[in-house]
């Protein structure tokens, strides 16, 4: 037996750190999600309904 054979091949350092990939980009999205403001409402939507029936 070589001492080549006895090597356990390399992992993948986000494997090794005992986080996956998958989970890695999920926590990032997250972190967005909750760190961006919320968008501002349609300016249609802040308009009084008292104006849409005097329109009409």
């Amino acid at each position: 037996m070589s001492a080549t054979e006895n090597k356990p091949e390399p992992r993948p350092y986000a494997v090794v750190a005992g986080v996956s990939m998958r989970d890695l980009l999920a926590s990032c999205a997250a972190a967005t999600a909750v760190s961006t403001p919320p968008r501002l409402p349609d300016p249609e939507a802040l308009r009084p309904r008292a104006e849409h029936r005097k329109a009409a």
